[in-house]
């Protein structure tokens, strides 16, 4: 597909975009916003972003990005829960990963691509099984260390957005597209941000 036929397409779609669509992607812009912020309210805009998509995605027959949707939503009301100040302790941080996080963190990227390749390729129409997995995967990975407040979140959700944006233009579906794209721009942001934060709090 050329540049000309992409930007037609995207043109295409905006105009014939529904409003359910454009409400998921003002919340899903106002999350990563707010998470960029290091803001709690990131998980009430991401709870109703979750919700929508799972709808628009299962229309569109991506499945494990879907599934996904329903991991962020758990993974949202868990991280609302930890972030959250508890009695007589202190607010949770943003902190660098130590080796338990990461060995947590590698078993879910690898354990949850495995299970959704499989699934995918025997359950499901699924015409990329294997692209799907892996930007689920890897998303699954990022949401666990936001909602530790781990910076190395960003990392891993912008190796989903960086395969992601190939997929949904594939897919053609360039207004998420073009949203993913924001979504890496903000999360590189995020991560100079909460370096930052961190240095400050030493």
């Amino acid at each position: 597909m050329t540049l000309e036929q992409w930007s037609a397409l995207l043109w295409q779609q905006i105009k014939d975009t529904a409003s359910l669509q454009w409400l998921a992607v003002a919340f899903a812009v106002a999350e990563v916003l707010l998470a960029k912020a290091n803001k709690i309210w990131l998980y009430p805009a991401g709870i109703i972003a979750t919700i929508l998509s799972v709808f628009i995605l299962l229309q569109a027959g991506l499945y494990a990005e879907s599934l996904l949707n329903g991991y962020y939503f758990i993974m949202s009301v868990y991280g609302w829960w930890y972030w959250t100040k508890k009695k007589n302790k202190p607010v949770v941080k943003i902190s660098f990963s130590n080796r338990s996080d990461w060995i947590v963190t590698l078993l879910i990227a690898i354990g949850s691509f495995a299970m959704l390749s499989f699934l995918l390729k025997q359950f499901t129409d699924s015409t990329v099984p294997y692209w799907d997995a892996w930007v689920s995967a890897t998303a699954w990975a990022g949401m666990w260390l936001l909602s530790r407040r781990k910076i190395e979140n960003w990392v891993w959700l912008n190796i989903s957005n960086l395969f992601a944006i190939p997929l949904l233009i594939h897919k053609q579906m360039p207004l998420f597209a073009a949203l993913t794209l924001f979504l890496f721009i903000v999360a590189v942001l995020g991560f100079i941000q909460w370096r930052k934060i961190i240095s400050a709090e030493k």
